[in-house]
């Protein structure tokens, strides 16, 4: 079977790489920019450095940050209007993932208009033309939107996320610059960057795992393993680090597929609003052990990623346990919850579990989940 490798066209990475846009922008002839951006940035003046630089460079552009956390099938539709109005042939998209796939749709959209219905693009959608061209610059070390084929919007109507797989969407720049994630909170980083650690994880051992996409998520764990907890203390080290290790996962993971860990969260994320990254974080180690007797020595490498010593010498049930831990070690630092009691109800266990078997993400787990395993899954952080 022929293993297909999707990456973005061209990347610069390094404190004070939004400085190359306008470079970018007159060499590819682009006139003006819509750019997608989340209330919270433009209020904070981070968004503010980029439209500066534009500015200064006599560029055009207009804002539009009709955008939530867990984006909507509403954000992505006012978006499409307000993008039709802009007389923007471009869009530059500034934020975590919940502006990055708010754009991916937007730009897919507009370049496929027999996609209108937003709902339409679950899946892998066959559509026929590439997105409006996207600049894309992540300000957290978490999703990797800027360089995957993946974007999840949210179904209010219907309590669900769905997930979009398109190679159509891939922005054609991504700005990955350490200081764009400088302002954000500790919270935020330790959760987006758990988020981050959560792909390379999983990446690892999926179905879809190869040797390509190995080589990208091993080396994240190591990265992230280092860099997370100076990044939520926001050192320069710990910032450069996370946001090289979320994008080189993103290449891997992008190109072989996730687990239910994220299917699992995305439940959450549709019916409580939970943070993606939060979620993740919580339901990791947990499922690494439902996962761990499919996983054959993939654990130790991930142990020894993460740091931990002695691993050639550990037997196999030593290693696994290593690997889990270490997880565990790295959420508490950061300050993830080790549970799920304060944010599931009973009530909504089944729902959860039934969409979460149905999401896009379920199929590449390693071990086959039946709904009552994830039932119990739920169950047993509750």
């Amino acid at each position: 079977m022929a293993n297909r490798i999707v990456l973005n066209e061209t990347s610069y990475h390094g404190s004070g790489a939004i400085k190359e846009i306008p470079g970018e922008v007159k060499r590819r002839g682009f006139q003006k920019a819509f750019f997608a951006s989340d209330p919270d940035l433009i209020k904070f003046n981070v968004t503010s450095k980029i439209t500066k630089i534009l500015e200064e460079n006599g560029m055009d552009y207009e804002i539009y940050s009709d955008i939530k956390p867990n984006p909507t099938i509403e954000n992505v539709q006012t978006g499409v209007e307000a993008f039709k109005t802009s007389g923007a042939d471009y869009i530059i998209a500034v934020g975590g993932g919940s502006s990055m796939d708010t754009a991916k749709a937007i730009g897919i959209i507009i370049a496929n208009p027999e996609y209108e219905d937003v709902r339409s693009l679950e899946g892998v959608a066959p559509t026929k033309k590439p997105s409006i061209p996207i600049i894309a610059v992540p300000t957290t070390a978490g999703t990797a939107a800027e360089v995957t084929i993946n974007y999840v919007i949210t179904d209010v109507e219907k309590k669900r996320k769905f997930v979009c797989v398109d190679p159509h969407d891939i922005p054609i720049v991504a700005i990955v610059d350490p200081d764009m994630m400088s302002s954000m909170p500790k919270g935020l980083t330790a959760a987006t960057g758990m988020d981050a650690l959560t792909h390379a994880i999983e990446g690892y051992i999926t179905k879809g795992a190869n040797p390509i996409t190995d080589m990208f998520n091993l080396k994240a764990v190591e990265l992230i393993g280092k860099s997370l907890r100076g990044a939520v203390e926001n050192t320069a080290e710990g910032r450069e680090g996370m946001a090289l290790g979320q994008y080189i996962t993103g290449m891997g993971f992008s190109n072989c597929g996730l687990g239910i860990v994220h299917s699992m969260a995305h439940a959450l994320g549709a019916v409580y609003d939970t943070p993606h990254g939060v979620a993740n974080a919580i339901l990791l180690p947990t499922i690494m052990e439902y996962n761990a007797e499919t996983t054959g020595e993939k654990y130790r490498d991930i142990a020894r990623a993460m740091g931990v010593e002695g691993t050639e010498s550990m037997t196999e049930e030593e290693f696994r346990k290593a690997a889990v831990d270490s997880v565990k070690k790295l959420s508490a630092d950061v300050g993830i919850p080790a549970d799920l009691t304060q944010i599931v109800k009973e009530e909504d266990v089944q729902f959860l579990a039934e969409s979460a078997a149905a999401d896009a993400c379920a199929p590449g787990n390693p071990r086959e989940a039946s709904l009552e395993d994830i039932i119990k899954l739920y169950k047993s952080l509750m």
